[in-house]
């Protein structure tokens, strides 16, 4: 007796019924079949949502950048995009070791008026001929904790980790090519002890690099060696993506310091305003008023700036709440002049790997001249930074003029609203 040969599944009767089963529970939204394209994934994870939600994700639904390379690298259980407009400022003229001339900046945002507010610093900058932009790379940092039961094992660890830096270092940097590990930093309470390691990533950020490194030092080493449990791989002394004073005085990522001298002629023409009352502004609002509120920023905006320049370029976004914690200066100079400068004591930064990858911030990341050499590690994230720098001081300038001519309220006025 022959066998019935059955006809294999039609591929729309396969999306309907996984789309069913997502609906009804059945399915998890990362339990799909694993032969679906990353593109066909996000479909029907929008098909279910649709039915789910009784909303329609036609705009989420439309996205140019590659969806296998965002589904494996960016963003799990993809389902489209969020847009965020991106617009372009400039030129900004910058005097740095890695930029020495104009640039064009993209950056993304939501808020109206920012762009222009930063264009007209941009503006006023040129006319000044530029800003000095000087960058320290102090390296990306990871903290495991670990529990002694007391300080006579803790002083006998705390031995063994300085008799045996030379191996650590060795473990740690062959984890990549591009890692280098330059600081050890111990912190103890109690029980716990706090290892802060320090490394230099070459062009990539390096907060993966730098847990990988940990987590082979930690478990291949450190405790089989000592017997000392490590109870959490990153123990907040690092510290990643919140504000910390340690951050604050010994720097994360890059150290940005951008400065620049404006003449009266410009302070008035570009900006409307004048070096006494800028100065005015920076004693009552930076200083003063970041005392009153308890802030670990003494700025105007520099979260405004970072995040549209991290959206744009790909970096990671939840890093601003470090980036915003930096000082702006001003002082008065001869002939009614000013000193203006900004110090960003903890900015991580990536010319290649996360977000860079995608195609819309890849773009954005040629416009600005980011291009990574791999016989040139590091080279293409300095410029990144000393551009941010300067378009940080830009940002800042802009605002501070704005407050001194009452500009602020009239350009969210118009800008802000579409008037």
């Amino acid at each position: 007796m022959s066998k019935v040969k059955t006809a294999p599944p039609d591929a729309a009767a396969v999306r309907e019924e996984t789309i069913a089963a997502l609906v009804a529970g059945k399915l998890r939204f990362h339990e799909l079949p694993a032969d679906l394209s990353a593109a066909e994934a996000a479909a029907i994870r929008r098909a279910a949502l649709e039915r789910l939600t009784g909303t329609r994700l036609d705009a989420i639904g439309s996205y140019s950048f590659d969806a296998a390379t965002a589904a494996k690298r960016n963003c799990e259980n993809l389902i489209g995009v969020a847009q965020v407009p991106m617009g372009i400022v400039g030129p900004l003229t910058v005097r740095g070791e890695y930029v020495d001339g104009d640039v064009y900046i993209p950056l993304a945002t939501t808020e109206g008026a920012l762009l222009a507010s930063i264009n007209r610093g941009c503006a006023a900058i040129r006319a000044a001929g530029g800003a000095s932009v000087h960058v320290d790379d102090v390296g990306m940092t990871r903290a495991p904790v670990f529990k002694t039961r007391g300080q006579r094992e803790t002083r006998a660890f705390l031995k063994w980790i300085e008799e045996n830096t030379a191996e650590i270092r060795a473990v740690g940097e062959a984890t990549s090519r591009y890692l280098k590990l330059t600081e050890i930093r111990p912190y103890v309470f109690g029980t716990s002890i706090f290892l802060r390691f320090r490394f230099l990533t070459g062009d990539a950020m390096g907060m993966n690099m730098a847990t990988i490194a940990c987590d082979r030092i930690v478990r291949d080493l450190i405790e089989p060696r000592t017997g000392i449990p490590c109870v959490a791989l990153s123990g907040n002394y690092c510290v990643d993506k919140k504000a910390a004073s340690v951050n604050f005085s010994e720097g994360r990522g890059k150290r940005i310091y951008a400065e620049i001298v404006i003449e009266a002629p410009v302070l008035r023409e570009a900006l409307k305003t004048d070096a006494a009352s800028l100065a005015e502004v920076q004693y009552r609002k930076n200083l003063l008023g970041s005392i009153a509120a308890g802030a670990m920023g003494y700025n105007a905006h520099y979260a405004n700036v970072l995040s549209a320049f991290f959206l744009a370029t790909g970096q990671d976004p939840a890093h601003v709440v470090g980036g915003s914690t930096g000082v702006t200066c001003i002082e008065l100079r001869e002939n009614g002049g000013v000193y203006m400068s900004i110090f960003l004591p903890d900015a991580p930064l990536g010319a290649t790997g996360g977000g860079t990858v995608l195609d819309t911030q890849a773009e954005a990341l040629r416009i600005l001249g980011i291009v990574p050499d791999p016989d040139r590690p590091g080279t293409a994230v300095m410029r990144l930074a000393e551009i941010l720098g300067a378009a940080v001081l830009a940002g800042e300038l802009s605002l501070m003029a704005a407050f001194t001519s009452s500009d602020l309220a009239r350009a969210h006025e118009k800008l802000g609203r579409g008037a």
